[in-house]
């Protein structure tokens, strides 16, 4: 089975540059109109300003494990791209909200709780 978790945007342009920086690297893959990002070994997030998603722009919200945190929100950063708060869970896994102007809400936590709190 395959995941595809799609982003409606309302400028495509945009939403593609927001995205390469939010990945740290182009698309994967081009179907059409809708870019791809893949995330895991069968799950995509794709951003797609077609007209008929229209009504959907800005009503997104995902949430992805990743390994390397701090490096993200410091690349993101760099771009100036905002962050929430970091919140610790009390099993030690860290979660941060990043906003996502172009489409909606984007969400990341470490894929495991980190040995050593922050």
């Amino acid at each position: 089975m395959d995941l595809y978790s799609v982003m409606c945007v309302s400028d495509r342009g945009k939403a593609v540059e927001w995205f390469e920086v939010f990945f740290g690297r182009p698309a994967d893959d081009i179907i059409g109109k809708e870019f791809l990002w893949r995330v895991g070994e069968n799950a995509w997030v794709v951003v797609d300003d077609r007209d008929v998603r229209a009504e959907r722009v800005g009503g997104a919200m995902i949430t992805l494990g990743v390994n390397d945190l701090d490096e993200i929100l410091a690349r993101l950063a760099v771009h100036g791209i905002d962050h929430e708060a970091v919140e610790t869970y009390s099993n030690g896994v860290r979660h941060v909200v990043v906003l996502d102007p172009p489409t909606g809400t984007a969400s990341r936590s470490p894929r495991h709780p980190p040995s050593e709190p922050p």
